[in-house]
Parts: C-alpha cells; sequence; structure tokens
C-alpha cells in the first residue's frame, strides 16, 4: 500500500529532487503525492437507476470498479444504509426517481475523507437483498440492491414467507386486492333425471348444460367474474346438493338453467322465477329447525347459540334482501332474454328448492319451451344457444354495475379514475403511484402484459 512506499520506489527524478528538500517538505510533499494518488485510485459511483414493481424496488449503482461495501437496515424509521469504502458520490442525486418506490428520500456522507455512506429512507419497512454485477457489454460494475416489501403479521412488519403484500400504503397499510364475483351456474337436471323431452327426442338436460357451459366461457373470459359449475357432465345432483356447491364456493349469484314444457305444443318464450314469499318462509323454517346443531350462517352471520327469535329476524332479514336482489337480477336477464326471442313480462315466484339460499340472489331461467317443436329445434342449434348464454351474461352484468358487492372488481370500476400514460412511465410505477395492487390494474385494464403507450387512458380504480 502506498503508506508504506519505500523511498526506492520512487523513479530517480523523484529521488534526486527528495534528496534536496528539508525533511518537513519532504512530508508535505509525500502528504500531498498521498492524496493525489488516493483521489485517483478511488472508485466511483456515476450513475443511480431504479425500477419498481407493486412489489419492489430495484436500486443499481454503476460503479467505476467493484464495490467494497456492506449493507444494513435500521427502524424506526426504516432505512437502508450502504457503506462504500473507498469511493466517491460523482454523480448528482436525482430525487424524483424514487417517486412511486418503497424509497422517499436518499441521503449521503463521506466519512473518513474516502468512505462513501449511502442512506435510503423508506415509506415502509422492506427486506433488502444486494448482489454486485460484473461489467459486461457496455455496463460497469453495478451494485443491485433489491427491497422488498414486508406484510403485517400479528400487528408487527415480519418478513412474508411467502409473497410481498399485495399493495402497501406509504403507512404501511394493506389494501385489500378486489375479488372477481362469483356465478354459480346450475344446469339442470342431469344423469338419471333427463328432465323434459321434446318430440324430437331432446332432452333437457344436454341442451342447459349446453347453454350453461357457454354462459360459463363468457363469465370467465370477464375480468370482473369467475364462474362455478354446479355439473360440468351429465350426472345428477340433488336439487341440495347443487345450492350447497353454490354456498361452498361463496356465490354471489347463483342461476338455474332449464328448459320448460307444458302439454300445449304452442306455448312459446322464456320465463325467468325467484324464489316466492311462501318458499322463503318455509325455508327459513327449516334453517331455524337445523341451527341448533350446525355452524350454518346467513350472510355471514352465525346462526348456531343465537336465541330462536334473533335467529329468525337475522334470516327473515336476509331472506328479505336477498328475494329483493333477486327480483333485480331476473328483471336484468329477463329484458336481455327479449333481444332473442319471446320473453315473459312477469317475473314469476315458486318454492323451487334449488333457489333456496336466504342470502344469495338466485333466479332460474326457463330458456324456452322444449315442448315446442320450433323452440326445440332452436335449443339444438349452438347458434341459438350462444345467443341465449349471451343475453343471461349480459343481464347479468347490468345487474352487477348496480349490486356488484362492494370487495369486488366491478364495484370497484364504479369508483375509477383516469390516468394518461406519459413519457417514461410503466405500468408498475403507475399502479405505486395510485396505490393500486398491480394484477387489480391489470384486470380493470384487460391488460395481457404490462406493455403500456404514450397517451394510453388507464382506469384507476378507487382514485
Amino acid at each position: 500500500m502506498l503508506n508504506s512506499l519505500p523511498l526506492n520506489n520512487l523513479s530517480p527524478v523523484t529521488t534526486r529532487c527528495v534528496g534536496r528538500l528539508s525533511m518537513p517538505l519532504i512530508y508535505v510533499f509525500l502528504t500531498l503525492f498521498l492524496i493525489i494518488f488516493q483521489t485517483v485510485s478511488a472508485a466511483s459511483i456515476d450513475n443511480i437507476r431504479i425500477s419498481t414493481t407493486a412489489q419492489s424496488t430495484r436500486i443499481v449503482l454503476d460503479s467505476s470498479s467493484t464495490p467494497d461495501y456492506s449493507l444494513f437496515a435500521l427502524n424506526n424509521p426504516a432505512r437502508i444504509v450502504i457503506d462504500i469504502k473507498n469511493t466517491q458520490l460523482n454523480t448528482p442525486i436525482d430525487q424524483s426517481i424514487f417517486k412511486n418506490s418503497a424509497v422517499r428520500y436518499l441521503r449521503h456522507a463521506t466519512q473518513d475523507n474516502h468512505h462513501l455512506r449511502l442512506v435510503l429512507d423508506l415509506d415502509y419497512q422492506t427486506v433488502a437483498n444486494s448482489f454486485i454485477l460484473a461489467p459486461s457489454a457496455n455496463r460497469p460494475h453495478r451494485l443491485v440492491i433489491d427491497l422488498k416489501a414486508q406484510s403485517l403479521k400479528q400487528g408487527k412488519l415480519t418478513q412474508s414467507a411467502t409473497a410481498a403484500p399485495k399493495t402497501l400504503t406509504s403507512k404501511r397499510n394493506l389494501i385489500t386486492k378486489p375479488r372477481k364475483v362469483i356465478v354459480a351456474i346450475d344446469a339442470g337436471h342431469g344423469g338419471k333425471d333427463p328432465g323434459a323431452i321434446g318430440l324430437g327426442g331432446t332432452h333437457e338436460k344436454k341442451v342447459v348444460l349446453e347453454i350453461s357451459q357457454r354462459l360459463a366461457k363468457l363469465i370467465n373470459a370477464d375480468p370482473g367474474m369467475t364462474a362455478v359449475m354446479t355439473r360440468n357432465s351429465d350426472y345428477y345432483v340433488t336439487l341440495r346438493g347443487r345450492l350447497k356447491k353454490a354456498r361452498d364456493k361463496k356465490a354471489d349469484i347463483f342461476l338455474s338453467i332449464h328448459a320448460d314444457a307444458v302439454k300445449n305444443r304452442k306455448v312459446q318464450g322464456s320465463s325467468v322465477y325467484i324464489l316466492s314469499e311462501h318458499g322463503a318462509s318455509s325455508e327459513a323454517a327449516n334453517i331455524l329447525a337445523q341451527s341448533h346443531n350446525t355452524a350454518d350462517t346467513i350472510s355471514g352471520v352465525k346462526l348456531a347459540g343465537k336465541d330462536k327469535v334473533l335467529q329468525k329476524v337475522i334470516v327473515d332479514l336476509s331472506q328479505s334482501a336477498t328475494i329483493d336482489s333477486s327480483l333485480d337480477l331476473a328483471t336484468a336477464v329477463r329484458d336481455e332474454l327479449k333481444n332473442v326471442g319471446k320473453a315473459r313480462d312477469r317475473i314469476d315466484s315458486a318454492g323451487f328448492a334449488v333457489l333456496k339460499s336466504p342470502d344469495i340472489p338466485s333466479i332460474l331461467v326457463e330458456t324456452a319451451f322444449i315442448s315446442n317443436p320450433t323452440e326445440e329445434k332452436k335449443l339444438r342449434s349452438p347458434s341459438h344457444q350462444q345467443k341465449l348464454a349471451q343475453s343471461i351474461y349480459k343481464g347479468i352484468s347490468s345487474y352487477l354495475a348496480e349490486h356488484a358487492p362492494k370487495d369486488t372488481y366491478i364495484a370497484a370500476r364504479q369508483g375509477t379514475g383516469k390516468h394518461t400514460v406519459r413519457n417514461g412511465e410503466t405500468l408498475s410505477a403507475i399502479a405505486l403511484r395510485y396505490r393500486v395492487d398491480l394484477d387489480t390494474l391489470r384486470q380493470m385494464n384487460r391488460l395481457t402484459t404490462d406493455k403500456i403507450r404514450v397517451g394510453q387512458t388507464l382506469v384507476i380504480p378507487n382514485a
């Protein structure tokens, strides 16, 4: 090292010059030489870059040589400290690059005249990982620092064992990611139960399954919904079993698809049913009779262990609201079915067991009369099946525009704002700016990739 550099290692000219100098001047000369040598040999940080996703922040320091560094975290407030030996900062710090990232501010200082200390003031607690990249192509040595958000667990900030939280605000609060509306589709009959049979030998169980499968595809293609089928092929499911599947999947809507039949083969058209008041009353009695030994819940409220009078009030309130919602859903679907063919204006009510969920808006759709030869033929037609599926899907969409559960993507759209993409912006940075989960932002804008273009208008939920 230079501190122990012997005089005989100096050049002849330097040695002769030193020999003519007094000792104090020699020390001054050597001190100046040391300073110049250290300045020349010191590494430098020549550029600072940053990239972000909804879950992490990456900081890249371009260095003139392999950095000799150490890194540690501090709490209260959250900070990351990076000490780099024999290095100087050779680039101005643009604090604006940290906007919408985990870093609130970058501070720096020089220690012992030649060591660089960088301090990252954070918006929330993170786990820091770092590594060095060797020069490649036109890129210099690089020190990479990844900051990954931590999750909230039992009131304390701890490192997530699986993945970073979906979104963190600057106050370290988690924002719940919106969910899809779950639509339970019940294809009537099946297996040993063929349902009604048309003159041409068409089985109701077959055509309603095909319509239901088409409807499921439309729903699953919608970024705000997902479909759950009570049966996916030709097998028998009990009426109670169908309802249980919907409840087990936490369905928000239940639709039972059928094809009607009467003796008069001239009758045609579709119709929509909801649960009758009498059916609701009998179902309430059935629920209350069993609640003493079950963990059944109504609208998220457990009935077991509650006073019988309170149980009845809970069930009655839930069923009243559910019947009203079912009527709204039935009306929306009926209005769309009119675009396919004849549809009965009146929304009928009946005590169908398959509709007797006290807290899930439920309707039964009679798509057509399989007993009518013309409609039987249409029910076998793939194009007509698709039209029926599309009309039911549009009716569901119309209903959800006003009645979507508050924690869903569709409800989030109702409080949306707009953002016009500017030059240099990324989808992940925009998600961080508005504190929106990146997956949610993709879903809201029907994006299959993170590519966006300048001038593009994005929908921002809850903006």
